[in-house]
């Protein structure tokens, strides 16, 4: 018999399909590059290695939290660790609260490091859980790093949803206690520099501010609700390139992740051109995955990473750090979005 948490993983998969937008809704739009005609640079020249912490990845980009928990979602995860094997990118699962409390169902993320044995992976769980909890979740697969998510619009469109969010000291205690590095990160929401600065001043290192503009918990969450009465929070948030605007002032002072709407190589660059050091891709992998299959879904992959280098070719950068110094152009809605939040940009 399937159980109530495995269903709704299943549910998750299911409606962010049925979800999904091709085109990003996170504001890589309202922003543009200037194009330099002579850049004086090869494409073999272009560097797109980057470090989490003490973690060194060949490419910027990794397979973002989707899934797990169930049969299915299991034959998804070793589905996807084979593409992250194959194209030399990291992943994260879903979130393992659901295996930490049924057992049974730990084999769907163990998968993934049976699948991908030298590959580097992220576990993942809700703010709520306790250091050992994280301890636990970062052994089931081995992990080099975990997720921990904060989602409190998720917990209160989901039915059966948590009501009480004091988080605070949570991640203060996995941080201090894990040694592999920690990244606290939105589910779609968007963070504010009040956000922020409450997870620097937590220690948090890295911060993934997964802003608004691709899959959308509250919209997902409220389609399984009975009566579907809360559409009105569909639009809450953050966008993701808002969302990176409020990370300015912290630059210098966290690993800046950027997930959220990511649907181009050029979104990606202007992501990290924001500051984001790599960005993660959750719902166009998990969508070219089930419409293509494994190899059309190693090949889109490989051909993400080409477009990356290609328009740092063009832009003339060797390296993140040298794309960060790019300054773009903003469409006037986020100029007066930067103007009213005192962004500096």
């Amino acid at each position: 018999m399937v159980s109530i948490q495995s269903h709704r993983k299943d549910e998750h998969v299911s409606l962010a399909i049925k979800f999904y937008d091709k085109d990003s809704h996170a504001g890589f739009d309202q922003l543009r590059f200037i194009h330099q005609g002579i850049p004086e640079i090869s494409f073999d020249d272009i560097d797109i290695s980057t470090k989490l912490e003490d973690i060194s990845m060949d490419f910027p980009i990794y397979i973002e939290a989707m899934t797990g928990g169930s049969e299915y979602t299991k034959k998804l995860n070793e589905k996807l660790a084979r593409i992250a094997q194959k194209t030399g990118i990291a992943m994260a699962t879903g979130s393992q609260s659901v295996a930490l409390r049924d057992n049974s169902v730990s084999p769907s993320f163990e998968i993934v490091r049976k699948t991908n044995p030298n590959g580097i992976i992220f576990s993942n769980l809700g703010a709520s859980a306790t250091t050992d909890k994280a301890i636990e979740a970062i052994k089931m697969m081995d992990s080099n790093a975990i997720e921990i998510h904060i989602n409190t619009p998720q917990e209160m469109v989901m039915p059966e949803g948590d009501r009480t969010f004091k988080w605070i000291d949570n991640i203060k205690s996995i941080q201090s206690d894990i040694e592999c590095p920690v990244i606290v990160k939105e589910v779609g929401f968007g963070m504010s520099k009040e956000t922020i600065q409450q997870l620097v001043d937590a220690g948090i290192k890295n911060i993934n501010i997964s802003g608004k503009g691709g899959t959308n918990f509250s919209q997902i969450e409220n389609y399984r609700r009975k009566k579907q009465e809360m559409d009105y929070l569909k639009d809450w948030g953050q966008t993701t390139v808002e969302s990176l605007l409020e990370a300015q002032p912290f630059k210098n002072k966290v690993n800046i992740i950027s997930s959220g709407g990511i649907r181009t190589p050029l979104d990606a660059v202007k992501a990290m051109a924001l500051g984001a050091n790599s960005v993660g891709i959750a719902a166009p992998i998990l969508y070219s995955l089930i419409k293509n299959g494994e190899e059309e879904t190693v090949e889109f992959i490989n051909e993400f990473i080409y477009g990356i280098k290609s328009i740092m070719t063009m832009l003339g950068t060797k390296s993140i750090s040298d794309l960060q110094s790019e300054k773009m152009i903003l469409s006037s809605d986020l100029l007066s979005y930067v103007h009213q939040r005192g962004l500096p940009y």
